[in-house]
């Protein structure tokens, strides 16, 4: 008996590990704590040549909102930059988040499934918009949150300057 089970234990192994990178793949998720602490780091840099003194920190509450902002452009294709699909803007989201305090945006979406962080501080750095943002040195705060799928990929950083 333990003979039959043994090719039967084999063959359903063999069958879970042939088909298990396909039905994972499809959901496309990933760990993106690297990506988005490289874009603080990234942030922290342009800050620094452009004469800030006061350190960038981590902020849950823009966490919080750039999270909900990337998921929503990653949901809503028509979406392709800083309006939600409900109209809210980053003011309104670093408000619901519990920010007190001016708050700003950054979105980059690249239709792949994956984006470098070199790539993606590129695309900020040359807009003239975004790098105004990020190097304002009043925004004192931020939070960055990454979502992907197969083809797509989004990144939004919310930098906020806390009201005093």
């Amino acid at each position: 008996m333990l003979v039959r089970i043994k090719p039967a234990i084999s063959v359903l192994a063999c069958t879970f590990v042939v088909t298990a990178p396909f039905i994972c793949a499809a959901t496309a998720s990933a760990d993106n704590k690297r990506l988005n602490a490289s874009v603080v780091a990234d942030v922290y840099t342009i800050q620094r040549k452009a004469g800030c003194t006061v350190e960038i920190k981590n902020d849950p509450r823009l966490q919080q909102a750039a999270e909900w902002h990337a998921r929503d452009v990653l949901g809503n294709r028509e979406l392709d930059g800083d309006v939600g699909s409900d109209g809210s803007t980053a003011q309104d989201r670093g408000n619901a988040a519990g920010y007190r305090g001016r708050v700003s945006e950054t979105v980059a979406i690249n239709p792949a499934l994956a984006i470098s962080g070199i790539e993606l501080i590129n695309k900020w750095y040359y807009d003239p918009n975004s790098y105004a943002i990020m190097s304002d040195c009043r925004n004192t705060n931020i939070g960055v949150w990454s979502e992907n799928s197969v083809d797509r990929t989004v990144v939004v950083a919310v930098y906020g300057e806390p009201s005093f």
